[in-house]
């Protein structure tokens, strides 16, 4: 891809790239950072972008990957020691594990739905997508995303009271 290509393909993708990345953060220097980081790699696999499908798709999933990867390296402030004792009888056991095993349950479930439904589910409820944003990493039009997106949920929902209703 040469710098022309480059200017009008990848650099406009710059304000969403920093959007998604300070969704995640709520830090706007780091958010800048990963999307510098996310720009001058897709620079450096400039001759490799016309491989790809959706230059977007790629930046956007950078972007995430990279974000997530500055969070995980965030080490808590303070004495760890102090940090357990806050945390100990802070919570309830029981609620804890209730709500783990709703959770891995709903993992399941959401599991189980077509891949196409699973990708929309966990981007718009998991990931913070917009609709607008997956139709364009999707390829699909925003009503389909949301008609999938809305049969999708209820699925999950009505399998979900259904497993609920037996434990009782």
């Amino acid at each position: 891809m040469e710098l022309e290509a480059f200017k009008t393909t990848v650099v406009p993708l710059r304000t969403k790239l920093l959007h998604i990345s300070l969704r995640l953060l709520d830090e706007p220097a780091d958010a800048e950072d990963v999307v510098q980081e996310v720009l001058l790699k897709l620079w450096q696999m400039r001759d490799q972008l016309d491989q790809y499908h959706s230059v977007e798709a790629l930046a956007v999933t950078m972007t995430k990957n990279l974000t997530l990867d500055k969070i995980k390296l965030r080490k808590p402030q303070g004495d760890e020691a102090e940090l357990l004792r806050l945390d100990s009888g802070m919570r309830n056991p029981e609620l804890s594990l209730e709500q783990k095993d709703a959770v891995d349950c709903i993992r399941r479930l959401i599991e189980e739905l077509p891949p196409l439904q699973q990708a929309i589910i966990r981007m718009k409820d998991i990931e913070g997508y917009e609709l607008a944003e997956i139709a364009s990493i999707t390829g699909t039009q925003v009503e389909s995303v949301r008609s999938n997106l809305s049969r999708a949920r209820k699925k999950v929902r009505e399998q979900y009271v259904q497993i609920m209703s037996y434990k009782i």
